[in-house]
């Protein structure tokens, strides 16, 4: 059995920028469905918004985003989520770090940690939080 988990996540009016930039970022297919092409606008504001939308790369990145619609409550909670990002070197880390970080809020730099040769984490311009790491094994608790 094989479980992916897909980071979602909720913006409004920003969605279809988001994914362009996280696409610029980290590559891969675009997937981009409007509310007016899934014939389900409830609001001529939301029309050309996302309904649906996701970048998926052949390294196994994927996230998603769509637009709330108007008439529905959007209250986004200060670091409700993180989307963390395991590289597997210590270029290909920074390379996505460079990415995000145009315009970003560095909360961590990307820099040797504790646990991973290389850690960051920083809020983008969408204020999603982004945990950028060189993945490495960790020794058991004893």
């Amino acid at each position: 059995m094989t479980v992916s988990v897909v980071p979602h996540i909720n913006l409004r009016g920003q969605a279809r920028g988001a994914l362009q930039f996280y696409q610029s970022v980290f590559g891969g297919e675009i997937a981009l469905i409007t509310y007016r092409d899934a014939h389900s606008v409830r609001d001529p504001q939301d029309a050309d918004r996302l309904m649906w939308g996701q970048v998926r790369a052949a390294d196994g990145f994927q996230v998603m985003a769509y637009d709330v619609p108007t008439d529905t409550a959007l209250q986004p909670g200060e670091n409700a989520y993180f989307i963390c990002v395991g590289c597997s070197s210590a270029e290909e880390a920074s390379q996505r770090w460079a990415g995000l970080a145009a315009s970003a809020i560095v909360i961590q730099p990307l820099a040797p940690a504790p646990w991973a040769p290389l850690y960051g984490m920083l809020k983008d311009r969408f204020g999603v939080t982004w945990v950028i790491n060189v993945s490495a094994a960790l020794a058991a608790a004893s």
